[in-house]
Order: structure tokens, then C-alpha cells, then sequence
């Protein structure tokens, strides 16, 4: 989805419907599914739409986003160097010394239990 007139206004949450809709392949599949964990983890949530069209989810500060390309559906944690991931979901953008990312291929399947505890243990960081 491209930034127009018609995304000026409306809501974050409309605007990740409406990428979601808009991908109509696993990809937006993807991307609701992980919402969805999203949400549940953390009910108060909040999501932005920045940077020309990316879905982000914050809480005190930016959780991660969720990005979309072609083969991959990437939610990078803008914190993601200072989380421990026990689980080992973390398979992206390893060398940095800040953030950290899950990439997501086609067929791929999430730890639920895992990425939920991530969520909330990037909550509890961006409180400190």
C-alpha cells in the first residue's frame, strides 16, 4: 500500500487492516496471525503506521514492527540486542548491537508461547 491523500487520517489499525487485505497471500496471513499474538500478549498495545508503511506496535516505546517483502515477513524489536530469547526465535539481523529480528518464510510456524513472552519482555524493557 502506498502512501496517499487516503492514508492521511486514517487509523493506524485501519491502515494494517487494509495492508493485510492488500497482500492476500501468506504474507498478510502471516501478519494478522502475528497481530493477533501481538495483542493477546499485550492488550494495550498501541499501533502506529510509520515510515511510509510500516505497521509498529508500541508500548513505552517500540516493541517491533512488521515488515513485508516478497519472500519474507520480517518483525524486527527495536530492542531486540538487550532481550533474552531462550527460544531462539531471533534469526535476523544478529550482528547489531541494538535491534534484532525474526524473519518469516512461507510455511514457517512460531514458537506462540515464545513470541509472547518476547512481547512482554519488550514491554518490560521499554519500561525500565
Amino acid at each position: 500500500m502506498k502512501e496517499s491523500a487516503t492514508t492521511k487520517g486514517e487509523s493506524p489499525s485501519r491502515l494494517i487492516d487494509a495492508r493485510i487485505a492488500e497482500l492476500n497471500d501468506w504474507r498478510g496471513k502471516t501478519l494478522s496471525h502475528i497481530r493477533a499474538l501481538i495483542k493477546q500478549a499485550d492488550p494495550e498495545v498501541v499501533e502506529e503506521w510509520k515510515w511510509r508503511g510500516v505497521p509498529v506496535w508500541s508500548h513505552d516505546g517500540i516493541i517491533c514492527t512488521g515488515e513485508t517483502y516478497k519472500s519474507v515477513v520480517k518483525l524486527t524489536f527495536a530492542k531486540g540486542a538487550s532481550l533474552a530469547d531462550p527460544s531462539g526465535l531471533f534469526n535476523s539481523s544478529l550482528e547489531g548491537n541494538t535491534r534484532r529480528a525474526i524473519d518469516l518464510r512461507e510455511g514457517d510456524e512460531i514458537d506462540v508461547d515464545a513470541f509472547k513472552a518476547l512481547i512482554l519482555a519488550a514491554v518490560t524493557l521499554n519500561r525500565s
